[in-house]
């Protein structure tokens, strides 16, 4: 009875070793999952080192003996026969997982299912001009994640009602929201202590960042955050969804808000379409408010258009890189690399359709230093968009733009791919030592030593529209004119690249008209209250351009 008493005790004590270890890493109970496998041989585990504790007790009880002798034959036979039976059923299932394992993962590698890993992906080549459209001003985002950072967390230091108890998450991601891209962030417990003397009442507030204006605001709740990823038991947003639906695999939990300001947490679930761990895909989406802990389980293809962050970018590009390095075989990827194409080493993010789209160039795996073209693939519904334009890779473009402010030491952000005056341009921001944009750089894919440089958006892209006019990559004339005539009202002189320009606006209009003075140098008979007649383009900048004085 004692002999099992004492295995029950080391069973009890195994069971609630896996349950610690359950509740801390969570892993999902499918046979899919990797953690699920980890999970089972850690179990196994355990019970192997409770039986050899249980015969180690029984060996000393033998040391122990009243007849003050020790017979080995007789303590190796006894400690045989309380090991065998378990130890051996032990040890057996355990190698007998680790081969299912190992050999699962070889039959789900693209090395035996190149083709179907090739296919995960559909890839429609399209045409760019129709499909990007000319630039607008209220759809570019101008700020990168590290800067949005520094604006949340400069944002979070002037709410000196929540500043000591509250800090802001890292997460800042990029959606839509209400037709403009801005990036959202939940606070976070700053500390044990204050999640202790916060957490019945939630968090209170996020952090919503207008990248189009850099406007930073803090949306206070009326009802605070109760399911988020700084609790620290079941309300914790991981542990939370995991009692829910234990059997879903789920990949990067995203941070949103509805078009009323209602914040979620949006949690794909993994699909595995090759084998026991290959060939993963997004199958459902779970979304859980994240003040009422309340879940709705979609399929990929029915979730809301208001969610944006489905699929990963990191996994998005892998499954690109996957249709793109396959296409003959797994051992030609290796070996001649013939036709074998991948993604650049970085991504940004494209506002289109009131979709959150990555965008990423692609080259050839030779690793030379130029794209054949680039690809943009929607985050909500995995649609993906070849389009072939050869030039420059991202890093040479934004090499170009750090050396024309080299002597102001600005570091370029990754770019993003614009139409501006018909042609495929690298649009990049340029930062100081402390992280903040000071200037913006346009540069031209094809001839990336083309590069225009401006204090704000609208003056970078006039500059850039004369480079590319100077250069006779596009011209005014080629554009639609309209004639236009009236009185002076304003005319104020700037330097855009170098060169003088006034910038006009004519009484009983709001229209303000750009015109170069190197080209129309007429220009200085006329001043404030002086009628005029000139012919102009219209264009997606705040002014149009004056191309001919009448």
């Amino acid at each position: 009875m004692k002999k099992i008493i004492r295995y029950l005790i080391i069973l009890i004590f195994a069971i609630l070793l896996a349950f610690g270890y359950y509740y801390v890493t969570l892993p999902a109970l499918n046979i899919h999952s990797s953690g699920f496998w980890i999970f089972i041989l850690s179990v196994l585990v355990m019970c192997s080192i409770g039986v050899s504790l249980a015969s180690l007790k029984s060996k000393i009880k033998i040391q122990a003996s009243p007849e003050g002798e020790i017979n080995l034959d007789d303590l190796r036979a006894h400690s045989n026969k309380k090991q065998s039976l378990l130890s051996k059923f032990f040890i057996t299932i355990t190698v007998l997982m680790f081969l299912i394992f190992a050999v699962g993962s070889l039959l789900s590698s693209p090395i035996i299912n190149a083709k179907k890993y090739q296919q995960l992906l559909t890839v429609e080549t399209r045409d760019f001009s129709s499909d990007i459209q000319e630039v607008d001003y209220n759809q570019i985002p101008l700020l990168d994640r590290d800067s949005s950072q520094l604006l949340g967390n400069r944002k979070m230091g002037s709410m000196v009602d929540m500043v000591s108890q509250f800090e802001v998450s890292d997460l800042y991601s990029q959606i839509n929201y209400q037709g403009k891209p801005v990036r959202v962030s939940p606070l976070i417990y700053a500390s044990p202590i204050k999640w202790l003397t916060n957490q019945s009442e939630g968090i209170p507030a996020y952090i919503l960042i207008d990248m189009t204006t850099q406007n930073t605001e803090c949306v206070k709740l009326e009802e605070g955050i109760k399911y988020s990823q700084s609790e620290y038991f079941n309300r914790n947003i991981y542990r939370h969804l995991r009692f829910k639906y234990p059997t879903y695999i789920f990949d990067t939990i995203n941070f949103e808000i509805d078009e009323e300001g209602t914040p979620y947490w949006i949690a794909p679930v993994k699909k595995f379409n090759i084998g026991l761990f290959g060939g993963q895909t997004i199958g459902r989406v779970v979304l859980c408010n994240a003040i009422t802990g309340e879940t709705v389980d979609y399929a990929v293809e029915d979730v809301p258009t208001w969610v944006d962050r489905v699929y990963s970018a990191d996994l998005l590009t892998t499954l690109y890189n996957y249709h793109g390095s396959l296409k003959h075989g797994f051992l030609n990827s290796v070996l001649g690399q013939k036709d074998c194409l991948q993604t650049t080493s970085g991504y940004n993010y494209l506002a289109l359709d009131d979709d959150v789209w990555v965008y990423t160039g692609i080259t050839s795996v030779n690793g030379d230093e130029s794209n054949v073209g680039f690809v943009l693939m929607n985050q909500r519904t995995m649609e993906t968009r070849f389009y072939s334009i050869e030039g420059a890779t991202e890093e040479s473009a934004m090499a170009s733009a750090q050396g024309q402010v080299q002597n102001l030491g600005y570091r370029a952000t990754f770019p993003l791919l614009l139409n501006i005056g018909g042609e495929p341009t690298y649009f990049i921001a340029l930062k100081d030592n402390a992280g903040l944009v000071k200037k913006y750089a346009m540069v031209n894919i094809q001839k990336y030593q083309w590069v225009a440089i401006g204090d704000t958006v609208s003056e970078c892209e006039a500059a850039y529209l004369d480079l590319l006019t100077s250069n006779g990559i596009t011209s005014t004339e080629s554009l639609p004119t309209h004639s236009i005539k009236g009185t002076i009202s304003k005319m104020v002189p700037c330097v855009i690249n170098g060169n003088t320009h006034y910038l006009i606006m004519l009484e009983g209009s709001e229209e303000i008209y750009n015109l170069d003075l190197t080209k129309h140098m007429d220009m200085i008979r006329y001043e404030v209250g002086s009628p005029i007649e000139f012919e102009y383009t219209e264009d997606t900048m705040p002014f149009n351009i004056i191309s001919l004085i009448s």
